[in-house]
C-alpha cells in the first residue's frame, strides 16, 4: 500500500483524511505493526487506488497475510509442528530477509499452495 501511495505521490495524511482513518492508524498498517484491514477499509482502499482487478487481487492477499500478531495453534499436530513453531517463534528476529523469503516459499511449495 504504502509503495502504491508513494508512487503516486499521495500523502499518507491525505490518504488518512480521504479514507476516514487517522494517519497514525495508516502508517501502522503500512509498516505490519496493525492487523489486517476490515473488509471495509480494503475496498474503501482499492477504490481510492482505482486499480486494476490484478492489483486489487494482490492487495486483498496481502491484507490477509498482514497480521503481525498471528497465533498458532498446533494441538493435535505432530511434534514436529510445534517444534517448528516454537523455534521460528524464538528466531524468527534474527532471521535476515533472504531467510524468511526462502522459508516462507519453502512453506509454500510444501503445503501445495500459491503465494
Amino acid at each position: 500500500m504504502r509503495a502504491l501511495r508513494e508512487e503516486r505521490g499521495i500523502s499518507l495524511k491525505d490518504m488518512a483524511e480521504s479514507l476516514g482513518v487517522s494517519s497514525a492508524y495508516l502508517s501502522a498498517l503500512e509498516h505490519g505493526k496493525r492487523g489486517k484491514p476490515t473488509g471495509f477499509l480494503l475496498h474503501r482502499i482499492i477504490a481510492y487506488f482505482n486499480v486494476i482487478w490484478d492489483e486489487a487481487e494482490e492487495l486483498q492477499r496481502l491484507a490477509e497475510i498482514s497480521d503481525p500478531k498471528i497465533s498458532i495453534d498446533t494441538g493435535g499436530l505432530p511434534p514436529e509442528a510445534t517444534e517448528l513453531t516454537n523455534r521460528l517463534a524464538g528466531a524468527i528476529d534474527k532471521l535476515d530477509p533472504e531467510d524468511l523469503r526462502f522459508l516462507r516459499d519453502e512453506v509454500i511449495r510444501r503445503s501445495g499452495k500459491r503465494r
